[in-house]
C-alpha cells in the first residue's frame, strides 16, 4: 500500500534524514586506508546514539547489522566484517536506514579510499549525477517511468555503464521497504503517477563494466547465509540513494548531505511551513 505522508509525518522524516545525513558527512573523515569496515559499522552504530537515532536495518528480515558496506566489485547488501581491509584505491559504498522517533529515512553514499583513479572517481560522480537526474523527474504528475527512463538513458547510452535492474528503489515510512517499487530503467510515460505527499528513495547501483546483470553470492561467515550481489566481470560497482518526498514546489530531500553545491532547490522546510 502506498501512503501519503501527513505534515506531521514529513517533519518526522525531515529530523531522521538530518541524523542520517550528518553521519554521512562525518564519514568523510572516518574511512581511510587500513581500517576494517567493521570499524565503519561501529561508528555509525555510536553515532547513532550520540544523536537520538537508531540503525533500522538491523533486525529486518534476519539482517543482523546496522549497515551494508560493499567495496569494490560489490554492489550491494555486502555485511561489515573485522577482516575486509579498506586499501588505498578502493571504493566503499554505505547503505543505511535511520529511525528517529519512529520515523523512517535511507541514504547511500559511495567514498574514495585514499587517492583512485580517474576512472573510479568519473564512476562515482556519474553515480551520483544518476540519481539526481532520477530524483528531478520525481514530480507530481510524473510517472516511475520518466525516473527510470533518464537514468538508464544517461548510464547505458551516454556513459556504457552496466544499470544493474533487479535492486530498486522503494517507498519508505512507516517501514523501511513500502511500495512502490522503483526501478532505476523504464520508458518515460509509464508506470504508477506520481502524487504530492509520497516518500519514496531513488539509488541507482552502476557497474563499471557495463553489465547490468548481477552475481548472488553468500557472505564467507560460517554463522550467517547472508547473500549479497557483486558484479559478474569483477569490476567496480558505485551506489548512491536519498530518501526524498514529492511535493508541489518539487522533489525534496531529506537526506540532503553539506554542502550542498548547488543543490539547494531540494532543501525540506517542512518543519517551518
Amino acid at each position: 500500500m502506498i501512503t501519503i505522508k501527513s505534515k506531521r509525518e514529513l517533519q518526522g522524516m525531515q529530523k531522521s534524514g538530518r541524523v542520517l545525513a550528518s553521519m554521512f558527512e562525518a564519514l568523510r573523515d572516518v574511512i581511510k586506508p587500513g581500517m576494517s569496515t567493521w570499524e565503519i559499522e561501529e561508528f555509525c552504530q555510536d553515532f547513532m546514539k550520540k544523536h537520538g537515532g537508531r540503525l533500522s536495518e538491523q533486525g529486518f528480515e534476519g539482517y543482523k547489522y546496522g549497515t551494508c558496506i560493499s567495496v569494490n566489485e560489490e554492489i550491494a547488501h555486502q555485511i561489515p566484517r573485522k577482516d575486509k581491509i579498506l586499501n588505498e584505491g578502493d571504493i566503499v559504498s554505505v547503505d543505511v536506514t535511520c529511525n528517529v522517533d519512529g520515523y523512517e529515512t535511507d541514504s547511500c553514499t559511495t567514498y574514495p579510499v585514499g587517492k583512485i583513479s580517474d576512472e573510479d572517481a568519473k564512476l562515482i560522480e556519474d553515480t551520483k549525477k544518476a540519481m539526481y537526474l532520477g530524483i528531478d523527474q520525481a514530480t507530481v504528475g510524473n510517472r516511475i517511468g520518466d525516473i527510470g527512463s533518464v537514468i538508464q538513458n544517461f548510464l547505458e547510452v551516454e556513459n556504457n555503464y552496466g544499470d544493474v535492474r533487479e535492486l530498486v528503489g522503494h517507498g519508505i515510512q512507516p517501514s523501511i521497504h513500502e511500495d512502490p517499487e522503483v526501478p532505476h530503467w523504464g520508458k518515460a510515460g509509464h508506470g504508477l503517477r506520481l502524487r504530492e505527499g509520497m516518500t519514496i528513495t531513488v539509488e541507482p547501483m552502476v557497474e563499471a563494466g557495463g553489465d547490468w546483470r548481477i552475481e548472488q553470492k553468500t557472505v564467507s561467515d560460517p554463522n550467517d547465509d547472508w547473500v549479497y550481489y557483486a558484479t559478474p566481470d569483477g569490476s567496480k560497482a558505485a551506489q548512491f540513494e536519498h530518501t526524498f518526498a514529492i511535493t508541489k514546489d518539487g522533489p525534496k530531500i531529506l537526506t540532503l548531505q553539506k554542502p550542498y553545491d548547488g543543490y539547494e532547490k531540494y532543501l525540506p522546510h517542512f518543519d517551518e511551513e
